[in-house]
């Protein structure tokens, strides 16, 4: 009896470790994944939201904030694990000089039971992934684009900031 009560502990310990090592293992490698996507979702939704005709016009970059949020959103849900919630959250959309932050939420298969007064409250695992990004570009010297810039007070640039 002694001997099959210490194989029935040893079967039931080692399933408690898998178990535990798969949790931990979907944790770990959901955050590292969640970052990638986040990060290249931004910088590649940052692209496509540059507004070309104020670049032309006065020399500047400029991020279009309703672009760049719906070539995320685009882009995020063409791209996610869809056995998870994910909540997406902007902070942050400076247009000039283009910069982003963004945080996405994303649960986990964690959970744990919480004794509250009103009763029993689960609450999840979440894996929070913050990304800030700004543009930069590597451009040669063009004379006629440093006037511009230099010139930020030139007519057609004043009608584009209203």
């Amino acid at each position: 009896m002694n001997k099959g009560m210490l194989t029935v502990g040893i079967i039931l310990l080692s399933i408690i470790t898998l178990l535990l090592i798969n949790v931990l293992t979907n944790y770990s490698t959901g955050s590292e994944l969640d970052y990638y996507l986040v990060k290249e979702t931004t910088d590649a939704a940052m692209e496509d939201a540059i507004d070309t005709y104020y670049l032309r016009t006065c020399g500047v970059y400029r991020l279009d904030k309703e672009k760049f949020v719906e070539s995320f959103l685009y882009r995020f849900a063409d791209s996610v694990d869809t056995t998870r919630d994910y909540q997406i959250g902007f902070y942050d959309i400076n247009e000039v000089p283009p910069k982003v932050s963004v945080k996405v939420d994303s649960a986990t298969v964690m959970s744990f039971t919480k004794k509250t007064p009103n009763g029993d409250q689960e609450v999840k695992g979440d894996i929070s992934t913050s990304y800030d990004a700004i543009l930069e570009t590597k451009y040669l010297t063009d004379v006629a684009v440093e006037e511009r810039i230099q010139d930020k007070n030139s007519d057609a640039c004043k009608i584009l900031n209203k």
